[in-house]
């Protein structure tokens, strides 16, 4: 294959999840003999199980007790997760180069005061006039304060203090979708020549209330105990198990990873995102859009499904899946880290990336829906198929 100077290539991985911290612990992951251990929490948000977050030393990226404490956990997360990516490549003591590198976050609405959302909750069993009851509530129980640490963009704020990346900045939202256009917008613009290196990604507490009710509100988290992703209870909920998680990357265009001796993990060839009604095929059809006319030998060939365990939404991914990339893995990546919302393509990237990287077949997570790969992984797609809306497809190349 033909590389070219601005070739978008993967020089960087920080990543989180319930499975471990950092990049050596999922590249482990990525490369043992048997499927990965099963990390699940099914008692503390009873009847919904969460996939948890490891135990972090947030010292290890945020130095300063201060900074620590005025960010909210998912903020904690994501410039913890940050500061990994930054270590990976090799950017975190180089003042200029962080001084000049672009960013781009995906983030959700920040977390809520549980304590105000019960008692409006409460109140409004006793009322009719909710709308006024709302609005007297938001006017007098909420603190200013709450709102202004819970900013989504102060995710990307605290990684320019923590971190010094100081070079743009942009911070998308919109669940899953976010996801994908933050990586696809930073693809494109370093494709473009209009940056040369970029940290971009997410992070999601899973571990709240306000969270499982996102989902609930919807009837889409599971209930009850753990049941593998592509045969998930129907009887249980919605199917959807969410996970704590995060992943930040660092892009480059060749140029600029190979001037400076970087290590690169893989090319991103392709990348697109797009969203509309999923009826009558036409869900298909835009991940064949997407897919494009990809020809890659099937035995070198993993996709990692980003499917959210969404009953009717995974079937469908995963037929569409068998068909077209039939003889590739199939790895859904949900089943041993979670379905992360805003997190999910940048997470699905990460672990496409250090599969590439290590250069030795991809272990099925689920041995009974999964098949053994018969060598190393040399091609990999990505998906994400948004619980609600929303479509991502990613395709990454291992270096030669």
């Amino acid at each position: 294959m033909t590389r070219a100077g601005n070739d978008v290539v993967i020089t960087g991985i920080g990543i989180v999840s319930c499975q471990g911290v950092g990049a050596g612990a999922h590249a482990a992951m990525l490369s043992a003999a048997d499927a990965p251990v099963l990390k699940i929490d099914t008692e503390r948000f009873s009847p919904y199980p969460v996939h948890p977050l490891p135990a972090i030393d947030w010292s290890e990226q945020i130095a300063r007790r201060g900074d620590q404490r005025q960010m909210e956990n998912w903020q904690r997360l994501g410039v913890f997760t940050a500061g990994l990516a930054l270590d990976d490549a090799g950017f975190k003591d180089d003042a200029d180069a962080c001084g000049s590198m672009d960013m781009i976050v995906a983030a959700g609405g920040g977390e809520r005061d549980i304590a105000v959302d019960s008692l409006i909750v409460d109140e409004a069993l006793k009322r009719n006039d909710r709308e006024r009851l709302l609005n007297e509530k938001l006017t007098t129980e909420l603190r200013p304060t709450l709102f202004l640490a819970q900013l989504s963009n102060l995710l990307a704020g605290n990684i320019s203090i923590v971190h010094k990346v100081t070079g743009s900045s942009r911070t998308f939202m919109g669940e899953e979708a976010a996801g994908i256009s933050a990586v696809e917008t930073a693809f494109h613009r370093i494709r473009a020549g209009q940056s040369t290196h970029t940290l971009v990604g997410s992070a999601l507490v899973a571990e709240r209330q306000d969270v499982i009710l996102l989902y609930e509100a919807i009837s889409a988290h599971a209930t009850g105990g753990w049941t593998p992703l592509w045969s998930r209870d129907e009887s249980a909920g919605g199917g959807i198990i969410t996970g704590s998680a995060a992943a930040f990357l660092v892009l480059e265009s060749r140029q600029n990873a190979e001037a400076r001796g970087a290590r690169i993990y893989a090319t991103i060839d392709a990348i697109g995102g797009d969203r509309g009604n999923r009826e009558a095929g036409r869900l298909e059809a835009r991940l064949d859009r997407l897919a494009g006319d990809l020809d890659a030998d099937p035995a070198g060939t993993v996709v990692f499904s980003g499917a959210s365990g969404a009953h009717d939404l995974t079937a469908r991914e995963k037929a569409w899946a068998g068909g077209r990339f039939a003889g590739s893995a199939l790895r859904g990546y949900s089943a041993v880290t979670g379905q992360a919302l805003e997190a999910q393509f940048p997470l699905g990237l990460a672990l496409a990336a250090l599969a590439l990287g290590n250069g030795q077949p991809v272990p099925p997570f689920d041995a009974h829906a999964e098949t053994p790969m018969p060598g190393p992984a040399t091609t990999a797609v990505v998906t994400t198929v948004g619980h609600a809306r929303g479509e991502g497809l990613a395709i990454l190349s291992a270096e030669t």
